[in-house]
């Protein structure tokens, strides 16, 4: 072939081609991390985890040195709630849980641990306060289905028992955010004709009407600033026939 310019020939070599490059080892490329997990198995694994930190919470929520001596002792009777409840968010804040061992005080602060024993059988449950009731005259205190079992008042449905105050997360005996809760009413309408008249009477309170989940209906009133002394007040201004009328702390 004769190049482009100066007429020289120019022989042509033929250069064998390179060889093809060889395929990397499978031995010096890196095994993916068959450990690492992926993000719904990193998802689950969050979620167990906080459900053990709140499990174990709650057992040491329930840890009471041997010797304790209690805060105070009230004596009355005892009932458990279960399955309209269960399942439903708590005064605490919390999902009630039937099978775990808390209960329902009217006064005592949220998060206090109390031992109820039944008087008749000797069988007793430690728990904590996590709920508002038992809004039922002459009771003190509304157990789990769990703790109504370690009692053993879960077939009698009622027993008289002991309760003692263990621990309290806040003084129990003054502070503390209070109202009052009136019922129950078999309706909404009867419900609201309360709440109205309540309304005109105390001007500066909060009155608020609500259901159940087991179908009746009650009034709660908020006095100015929760305070309690204010609270006891309306509560005694109120016996007149309207209704079972409960002082209830909110904290």
């Amino acid at each position: 072939m004769l190049s482009g310019c100066g007429g020289k020939k120019e022989a042509r070599v033929n250069t064998p081609p390179p060889p093809p490059m060889a395929a990397p080892s499978t031995s010096s490329v890196p095994a993916a991390n068959s450990s690492a997990p992926s993000p719904a198995e990193a998802t689950r694994q969050s979620n167990t985890d906080k459900k053990q930190e709140k499990a174990d919470e709650r057992a040491n929520a329930l840890s009471i040195p041997e010797g304790t001596k209690p805060l105070s002792v009230e004596t009355g009777n005892a009932s458990w709630y279960g399955a309209p409840y269960h399942n439903r968010r708590g005064s605490n804040g919390e999902v009630y849980d039937m099978n775990q061992l808390t209960a329902a005080h009217r006064t005592l602060p949220l998060g206090s641990t109390v031992r109820v024993t039944n008087l008749k059988t000797g069988h007793f449950t430690i728990v904590r306060i996590t709920d508002r009731g038992p809004f039922v005259q002459g009771r003190i205190v509304d157990l789990s289905l769990a703790a109504a079992k370690q009692a053993d008042i879960w077939q009698a449905g009622v027993a008289k028992v002991r309760l003692e105050v263990l621990r309290t997360p806040v003084p129990f005996d003054h502070g503390g955010r209070w109202a009052i809760q009136i019922g129950s009413f078999p309706d909404e309408d009867a419900a609201r004709v309360i709440a109205n008249r309540l309304s005109r009477r105390y001007k500066t309170a909060k009155v608020l009407s609500f259901g159940s989940p087991v179908g009746d209906w009650w009034v709660r009133v908020r006095v100015l600033q929760d305070d309690r002394k204010r609270a006891e007040e309306v509560a005694r201004d109120t016996q007149a026939g309207e209704g079972k009328v409960f002082l209830v702390r909110l904290d």
